[in-house]
């Protein structure tokens, strides 16, 4: 095993065994960083979930931090984070716009199948509880042999494993990001002052026999050698947990560019490979979500730390009223054995265990000088002042711890019936003032979860799961040719059939549009799948041109949706009616309407479903406004006068063709006579002139 080495793709070579060592005495060292943190917040969780020993298990606790931690849950996370992509610039970019419902559609679906909400609302304990959450993602694919329609007996024709025994090509069926809670101890990465310093991050996930079995196939040897890989537990709960569980280290080196599986415990690292995610960031988790921190090292500090010291004291009273709360109870004094009180009374006197009846043999010692009553009863008004001072000051260790935390009475609900709705609204908004950063750093951490999770989709899914989740079917390149020569072959069809009908000297037939179904048509106006898909694998312009965020995770009002429809229908409806009136005074100012309009609905997020629509109407009427008008109907009477124009325009005509065609016929008879009179003088000429042999 010593010798057994891995090659890397890019042909790096690692020696299974050095690369174990390193990393176990990296984890060990991260370990040691951490251990007061891990220590105190075992001792928190403890106190959260009053899981006290056996020695303090009968002492009454107030819980103090279970019920701030009650309060804060919903103030800093309410709801699941939605996704939202958005075109980093609101112009008209087509396929950006499309990209961005695409990856918006697909997150949220991941989001939805992940159960984003489970996992955002354990973060959400643990970073109130310890002051740091975190989660892991991963991209998962099912596969399935390739149906290339050739039967098995001739698929050895086909050298369907090729030469050297490659595997049978396989398609991907389905494909998803998911998203794995990480436990705060589970955690771990390099120590480091900021975030941006750290070099590697890792995570230990619990394995079970078969799972370790079918990931790392030869590994067991290795466990089996070194006895690596249990972790019995502290207590009866996590020896339960773990039983039959084998603890495997993923660690991802950003310096080293690889990750590393290796087993707790084990000096031979499992597997050295190639990240199996090209992400920005290297690592495939978001920042944590932390807590208190300074700027001197990544621990974070455990709200409870800052007001244990009250949670204590308060404890030790409640303890003080409890065993004060038992003395309030009758007890009675009596003389024993001389017969002063009867058998009677002493029965009547003891209801139940209530009462306390305690006998007194030297009674006279027990009175002042030698009692006048028979009975005497213990004093309790000075126990009950002792209780009640008790109560004042826990009272007042609450409050203090109230104003350590920031919790404010209006967070508490604690108001008064005489306050306006306005007054309340001011001390809401002042007293969340203190949780804001933490609301803030919660949806920071689920933006970092939708932007890694936007990346994987970005990168790995296949065009047609964009489309399948997402119910977005668009043209490809091949089917978008398809339909263009279609086009062109029946425009060549027409211009053949005009060519015809003029060599036979017909008139030719009016042009007509290509006939394309509605659909077809309707597909053809959006882009292709191929080029929302190059835009998505491009890093570069994707980062430029799509920007991933959340909608906030605070509780919001329950009409907040439909107020945002409501405010959007009446901006577009109210707009409609002012430029509707200013377009039939000024057709020129239609273009500039409809871009302002445009600049409005991007501005709406429920505005961008209809941004599409919007854009090919306002081209319409921005093309139809700016081009030449026909020219008017005539009225009937300017039609009789066209026509007694026509109809003298056509006599005029006719006369003027007849004077042109008189004229000819007297030149002709001109030219004839002139032809007459030479040939007659010729002829007398000739006539006259002698002979010649005279």
């Amino acid at each position: 095993m010593d010798d057994e080495a891995t090659t890397l793709p890019g042909g790096e070579q690692y020696d299974l065994a050095k690369v174990g060592a390193h990393w176990q005495q990296e984890i060990e060292r991260a370990q040691r960083y951490f251990k007061s943190w891990i220590d105190r917040c075992t001792k928190i969780e403890k106190i959260y979930l009053q899981q006290a020993d056996q020695a303090n298990a009968a002492k009454r606790r107030f819980p103090m931090l279970w019920a701030n931690i009650s309060v804060l849950q919903p103030a800093v996370y309410a709801r699941v984070p939605q996704p939202v992509v958005e075109r980093r610039f609101k112009d008209s970019q087509p396929v950006a716009r499309m990209a961005s419902e695409l990856v918006e559609r697909n997150l949220a679906f991941t989001a939805d199948d992940a159960d984003l909400d489970s996992l955002m609302r354990a973060v959400r304990d643990d970073f109130l509880l310890c002051a740091r959450g975190t989660v892991w993602l991963r991209y998962e694919a099912d596969f399935e042999p390739l149906d290339i329609g050739v039967e098995p007996s001739n698929a050895p024709a086909l050298d369907m494993q090729g030469d050297d025994g490659g595997p049978t090509p396989e398609q991907i069926t389905d494909e998803r990001v998911c998203i794995d809670y990480v436990h705060w101890s589970d955690f771990l990465h390099s120590p480091a002052r900021r975030w941006k310093d750290v070099t590697w991050v890792a995570r230990r996930v619990p394995m079970t026999d078969e799972e370790f079995d079918k990931r790392f196939p030869e590994g067991r040897a290795s466990l089996a050698a070194n006895g690596a890989g249990s972790n019995h537990g502290t207590n009866q709960t996590e020896r339960a947990q773990n039983e039959g569980k084998t603890y495997v280290w993923e660690i991802w080196c950003k310096s080293e560019n690889y990750t590393v599986w290796i087993a707790e415990g084990s000096p031979i690292a499992l597997e050295v490979s190639e990240p199996p995610l090209k992400l920005a960031r290297f690592f495939p988790c978001p920042r944590p979500a932390f807590g208190t921190l300074s700027t001197s090292s990544l621990i974070p500090v455990p709200d409870y730390v800052y007001y244990q010291q009250q949670c204590d004291e308060i404890d030790m009273l409640t303890k003080r009223v409890n065993k004060l709360t038992d003395q309030l109870r009758l007890k009675i004094f009596y003389p024993s054995g001389d017969g002063s009180v009867s058998p009677a009374i002493e029965k009547a006197m003891r209801p139940e265990n209530d009462t306390v009846m305690v006998p007194i043999p030297e009674w006279a010692a027990f009175t002042d000088k030698g009692g006048s009553k028979a009975i005497v009863t213990l004093p309790i008004d000075e126990v009950q002042k002792v209780i009640v001072a008790c109560i004042e000051v826990r009272k007042q260790l609450v409050e203090d711890v109230y104003q350590i935390t920031g919790i404010s009475d209006i967070v508490r609900g604690d108001t008064q019936a005489s306050e306006t709705a306005t007054a309340q609204r001011i001390k809401s908004q002042w007293g969340s003032i203190r949780i804001r950063d933490r609301q803030a750093e919660l949806a920071r951490f689920a933006r970092d979860i939708v932007n890694l999770a936007g990346e994987i989709i970005c990168d790995q899914f296949q065009p047609e799961t964009l489309m399948l989740v997402s119910g977005i079917q668009l043209p490809t390149a091949a089917q978008k040719q398809q339909v263009q020569m279609q086009m062109q072959q029946q425009q060549m069809q027409q211009q053949q059939a005009a060519m015809r009908a003029q060599q036979m000297g017909q008139p030719a037939p009016p042009p007509q549009p290509p006939q394309i179904p509605p659909e077809v048509q309707k597909m053809m106006e959006q882009p292709t799948i191929d080029e929302v898909v190059q835009l998505l694998r491009n890093d570069s312009v994707r980062g430029f041109r799509i920007d991933i965020e959340t909608d906030s995770t605070i509780e919001p009002d329950e009409d907040a949706e439909k107020q945002r429809r409501m405010e959007f229908v009446q901006m577009v409806g109210g707009f409609m009616q002012q430029a509707g009136a200013i377009a039939q005074q000024t057709p020129m100012l239609v273009p500039v309407m409809v871009e302002t309009l445009l600049f409005a609905a991007r501005g709406f997020r429920a505005g961008r479903q209809l941004e599409n629509t919007l854009e090919q109407v306002g081209a319409q009427l921005s093309q139809s406004a700016t081009a030449p008008k026909p020219p008017p109907e005539p009225t009937p009477e300017q039609m009789i006068n066209l026509k007694t124009a026509q109809v003298k325009a056509g006599a005029e005509e006719k006369k003027a063709q007849l004077s042109v065609a008189q004229a000819q016929i007297e030149h002709q008879t001109t030219v004839e006579q002139a032809r007459s009179a030479m040939a007659a003088q010729a002829l007398q000429q000739f006539q006259q002139q002698p002979p010649a042999y005279q």
